[in-house]
């Protein structure tokens, strides 16, 4: 990977602390990896304003987030996969799309209409996808309906998102926001900026979507954090509710996808679970906030990466695949009665957590 180093567009942001533990983190990562290969590629299906679509998810190798460089957030294991040097030319980063291409061709039957391109860090920052394949990449899906692409809101700006805009597809930017509360982005992940800076970037969206010829659409895409370090279950849980609400309420914004944290490689979060101080959500957790939630304007969907392993969300092992199941279901549906259908006797313990769990004495239970 990318040596972290603390360049000037990071410093005096996130926590000094945090960025110093990170860097040594992430430091005991050597291994390579090849520029001209995607990082990974899946098809699957995904709720849009539009309805339920095919998508092919693409998460390009770059040389990296830049902040996670620097240190970065807390739980984040992404850049640990970055290839070495920084940086990832044109040619390869097309080679990477290709290869993508390819794996549609091979196991999907027709086209997706719904593209998602991932860097682990920001696809709108030039320094790691620059403008000349951002725009050749806009023109290699010119003929799908919808693409979503990543970024910190820094980057989010109406010219870029009109590169994608002006082929006729419905662009959407997805941003790690992680909690629309201020304190826990900066203290529990570690990350700099404000929801102010999240409501900038949804504005630019918003005059992207103006300016959009015809039927084109722009948006805003939010993705959340439920339980980074040092939250007990239960604030953690409140945060998420506070958090969607607040984002539902942003014009702009139109989805809202909590993700469950897990425990990745190479991060402060990682050393914490092996110390016997950090147990990823319960699945009940989820499904209460997806219920809580599910009468807010905007489509809230969840994808529990790892669920009903020790490193990822999950309940007692026997209810997993059940639960994961039902948040699937309401992902495509937003119906909440699909919780209605799962029950285990677990239920009893997580409600006993979140009674009793308290940021002093986590986790209470493994």
């Amino acid at each position: 990977m990318s040596t972290p180093t603390p360049e000037v567009y990071e410093q005096g942001k996130g926590m000094d602390a945090h960025n110093q533990v990170m860097r040594e983190i992430r430091s005991r990562k050597e291994a390579s990896y090849d520029p001209h290969e995607p990082t990974r590629v899946w098809l699957d299906e995904d709720n849009t304003p539009d309805g339920v679509k095919r998508s092919l998810t693409i998460i390009l190798n770059t040389g990296g987030c830049r902040w996670a460089r620097a240190g970065g957030c807390t739980m984040c294991g992404y850049v640990a996969e970055s290839v070495d040097g920084g940086s990832v030319s044109h040619d390869a980063l097309m080679d990477q799309i290709d290869v993508c291409l390819a794996h549609e061709d091979d196991n999907a039957e027709a086209p997706a209409e719904l593209i998602k391109i991932y860097t682990s860090g920001s696809f709108l920052d030039e320094r790691e996808v620059g403008a000349e394949t951002r725009r050749a990449i806009a023109e290699t899906f010119a003929d799908r309906e919808r693409i979503v692409v990543e970024s910190l809101p820094d980057f989010v700006d109406r010219e870029k998102i009109a590169d994608f805009t002006q082929h006729g597809i419905d662009t959407d930017v997805a941003i790690g926001l992680e909690t629309a509360t201020d304190r826990v982005r900066h203290d529990c992940v570690n990350k700099y900026f404000d929801f102010a800076d999240f409501e900038a970037a949804c504005a630019e969206a918003a005059v992207a979507n103006a300016d959009a010829d015809g039927d084109t659409e722009a948006g805003i895409k939010a993705y959340l954090l439920m339980k980074p370090p040092f939250l007990a279950e239960s604030e953690a849980v409140e945060d998420m509710i506070s958090s969607i609400e607040r984002c539902a309420d942003v014009e702009g914004c139109h989805t809202v996808s909590m993700n469950p944290c897990n425990v990745q490689r190479y991060t402060m979060v990682d050393d914490l679970y092996f110390n016997d101080g950090y147990r990823p959500p319960w699945l009940w957790s989820v499904a209460h906030v997806l219920e809580e939630t599910a009468d807010v304007d905007a489509i809230v969907v969840s994808d529990p990466v790892g669920h009903g392993s020790d490193r990822g969300p999950h309940n007692c092992t026997e209810c997993d695949d059940l639960v994961q199941k039902a948040i699937k279901d309401f992902d495509l549906r937003q119906d909440p009665t699909v919780f209605e259908q799962v029950s285990c006797e677990c239920e009893t313990t997580w409600e006993t957590v979140m009674e009793q769990e308290t940021s002093y004495n986590m986790p209470l239970v493994r």
